[in-house]
């Protein structure tokens, strides 16, 4: 036995604890928060007399807790990625309404402006769309704008 340090149960649950809240910070899938919250938490109460040598009690809090925790941060974790799945970026344009600055011949590539910028733009069935016409982003292909006619 070591004479300067004197390891406790606590000490375990703690170090633990704070092991998977750093794994959490790499892996962002919330399972191991659940963990070192519940291990937190059992260090925590073992640091009562009661629970200070009763390592079989500690191991059923630590579960306990975990679960609870667990089931606290799947919710938080299913707000998050809710709000995380809106489109961003170019294809936050789909469905954006323009108007077309240089004609669009038939198969041909011409210019439309949503969203307050230019993009080049090709119409969605081949066809033909006029200077000045109200057109429906319909997809993204690269760096152009699939259109057709707004109705």
């Amino acid at each position: 036995m070591c004479p300067f340090i004197a390891i406790q149960a606590w000490h375990v649950w703690i170090t633990l604890g704070i092991i998977f809240v750093i794994i959490e910070i790499f892996d962002p899938a919330f399972f191991f928060i659940a963990l070192g919250i519940g291990a937190i938490a059992t260090g925590l109460l073992s640091l009562l007399p009661l629970l200070n040598t009763n390592v079989p009690l500690q191991i059923v809090i630590f579960a306990v807790f975990s679960f609870i925790a667990f089931l606290f941060t799947r919710k938080l974790a299913k707000k998050l990625n809710h709000k995380a799945s809106d489109e961003t970026n170019v294809f936050a344009l789909k469905g954006q309404t323009g108007i077309v600055t240089k004609a669009i011949p038939s198969e041909g590539k011409g210019y439309v402006k949503v969203a307050n910028e230019e993009w080049s733009a090709v119409s969605q069935d081949g066809s033909a769309i006029a200077l000045d016409e109200t057109v429906t982003v319909m997809d993204i292909e690269g760096n152009k704008v699939i259109v057709m006619i707004h109705k």
